[in-house]
């Protein structure tokens, strides 16, 4: 991971409620893990937002790596030119809980929030 791009401004924007969920489904894995973000062609607008756990040594060199008080959000070159400033939400909410996603460069978004367009 030394040689991965950490960057001091983060591309990708973690709210406080996000970042304590992530790292309490990280802990319950029992592992040093960093959360993988990106984007896949499909969706009901195009593309989809993924997001999953990774061990800390896949990270590859050209991967955009942020730092959150020691926990690593870890995001592809391609999926970050349309995830840049994105931000991640969690809402525990019975209706509409989970994991949110606000991102700037989407023209379009499902409702479900989970895909968009460019």
């Amino acid at each position: 991971m030394t040689s991965a791009t950490q960057s001091q401004q983060r591309g990708i924007q973690l709210t406080e409620a996000a970042l304590q969920h992530i790292s309490f489904l990280r802990d319950r894995q029992g592992q040093d893990l960093c959360l993988r973000v990106g984007v896949r062609q499909g969706g009901c607008s195009g593309m989809s937002y993924m997001m999953d756990f990774e061990d800390i040594s896949k990270v590859r060199a050209d991967d955009e790596v942020y730092d959150y008080e020691g926990f690593k959000i870890v995001c592809d070159r391609k999926s970050i030119l349309y995830l840049y400033g994105l931000q991640l939400d969690y809402s525990n909410a019975m209706i509409g809980g989970g994991f949110q996603f606000t991102n700037p460069n989407a023209n379009q978004t499902c409702g479900c929030g989970k895909s968009f367009g460019v």
